[in-house]
């Protein structure tokens, strides 16, 4: 049983008296003018007799995060979408019902003011209120100011509050909103047509993942969630004659959790016809400059113990030359077993039942750790992914590559294969390995091949995910989530 507290008790009680003033305690509309940060910049430099002068009226609204009253008069500061403001209220300028109703109001209540611009004795831009509008009544008091949400958990729990409480909080997903307009307007500017693809599946193509799996009652079919922004899609409207398409959604992997993985997280992915991956690395790194400026002011910035500068020459990692370097083995001449005790040497965990290639690029993932960047990763063996075309100098290798950065992918792109004889025997090799064991093996998927049949051009595709976002600002990627899936409580 759910029982309130003496203060939800009290705020309750108050409900009523708001009702029996004949004030709704759940308001109406109320027409704002301006906002707190932007009214704030805007009178910055305005003296304190000319605001006196030219009563300079105002609407605002917001939420009351300090209250404090004596006698006829009072201070309350609200807070809105861009930060606070502080409100000044004085008993012989307002009504007497509405000087009553702001004595009544408890830090939380969402109001609305009317009044004038004016500058406090310590420079303070404020409004001086001459009407006081109660819109909500807060009925469960915040958090203490000082300490905000204490529970990491509860944090996640009740965003809402986190974010009440904590500007920093909503700074994040203010800026996120900029990553992805930038990518979006940065596409859209070089000509690329923004698509939408099925999010439920009858194959998990396009990408080495495990699948949420689910049943369509009406078709009587099983489905997947898609693990890819419409890879296999994207690719047949390049057999349909669209040269550059993109879509920014949300997929879904039925993986495990950590600081940089999540089930269902937001990407981008585009493909472009008539392009390979070398000039694919130019375009995205110009992209990724873009960003970085859009989001953080600069293109520099610290994570996770490294100083990153996108603006810097960016460094090519071949990847079979980097686990030698590492880790002493060639992956092209070393046996599983060897594989296997590198891996028991540094205490890394993995499945016995994998096979050789995906031990291997549990391996590059040890290695990557200690990779700055910016940079790219390239030479990536043929087994590891059987999407890309083969690099023509060495027939092992995919063109491929990845943009590594403070020690993990943050992108990944590639020549696209367009033969569909040599893509049919991949995924039969893919589907050896799944046989085997590899969960992460790709699907033979049928009708893509066919599409194949009919002719798509070479072209080059790429893919990336707010794990970039949650990196630029130093956070797990669970951070960066309004609202991340929680398990619920029992």
């Amino acid at each position: 049983m759910n029982t309130m507290s003496e203060q939800e008790l009290i705020r309750v009680a108050k409900l009523k008296e708001l009702e029996n003033l004949g004030i709704d305690p759940f308001g109406g509309k109320f027409d704002v003018t301006h906002h707190s940060e932007a009214l704030k910049s805007t009178y910055m430099d305005t003296t304190k007799e000319y605001l006196e002068e030219n009563e300079i009226s105002v609407a605002v609204a917001g939420r009351i995060m300090t209250k404090r009253s004596k006698g006829k008069a009072g201070f309350m500061h609200i807070q809105d979408n861009d930060g606070q403001i502080q409100i000044y209220l004085r008993q012989d300028i307002l009504s007497e019902l509405d000087y009553t109703v702001f004595d009544m109001c408890d830090i939380g209540d969402i109001v609305g003011i009317r009044g004038n611009v004016f500058r406090t004795n310590t420079g303070e831009i404020s409004v001086k209120a001459k009407e006081y509008i109660h819109l909500t009544k807060a009925l469960k008091p915040l958090p203490e100011k000082f300490h905000g949400i204490t529970d990491e958990d509860d944090k996640f729990r009740k965003r809402y509050l986190d974010i009440i409480m904590n500007r920093d909080v909503k700074e994040i997903f203010l800026k996120k909103q900029k990553f992805w307009s930038t990518i979006r307007n940065f596409l859209i500017e070089n000509d690329f047509l923004e698509v939408e693809t099925p999010i439920l599946e009858t194959s998990s193509g396009g990408a080495a993942a495990t699948p949420f799996a689910t049943h369509h009652n009406a078709l009587d079919i099983d489905v997947f969630l898609r693990i890819s922004m419409g890879e296999l899609w994207q690719k047949k409207l390049l057999v349909a004659g669209f040269e550059k398409t993109f879509e920014i959604g949300r997929q879904f992997r039925n993986e495990g959790m950590s600081p940089e993985h999540l089930q269902d997280y937001t990407q981008m992915e585009f493909y472009w016809a008539y392009a390979d991956f070398k000039m694919g690395m130019e375009f995205c790194k110009e992209m990724y400059r873009r960003v970085t400026k859009a989001v953080m002011g600069t293109s520099k910035f610290s994570t996770r113990g490294f100083e990153i500068d996108m603006d810097a020459e960016w460094i090519i990692y071949d990847f079979e030359t980097v686990i030698e370097e590492k880790m002493g083995i060639n992956i092209f001449t070393t046996t599983k077993e060897e594989v296997i005790a590198k891996l028991d040497e540094m205490g890394v965990e993995y499945d016995p039942k994998s096979g050789f290639w995906r031990l291997v690029d549990i391996l590059w993932k040890v290695v990557r750790k200690d990779l700055s960047g910016p940079g790219f990763l390239v030479g990536q063996p043929v087994q590891l992914n059987p999407l890309p075309r083969r690099l023509k100098e060495d027939d092992r290798k995919v063109a491929q590559m990845q943009i590594i950065l403070a020690g993990s992918e943050m992108g990944n792109g590639y020549t696209e294969l367009n033969n569909p004889i040599d893509l049919e025997e991949r995924f039969k090799e893919q589907r050896t390995m799944g046989e085997a064991g590899d969960e992460e093996a790709h699907e033979h998927d049928e009708t893509f091949v066919e599409a194949l049949r009919y002719g798509m051009p070479p072209a080059f595709g790429f893919g990336v995910s707010e794990r970039f976002f949650s990196v630029m600002m130093d956070r797990p990627i669970r951070e960066c989530v309004m609202f991340p899936l929680m398990k619920p409580r029992g």
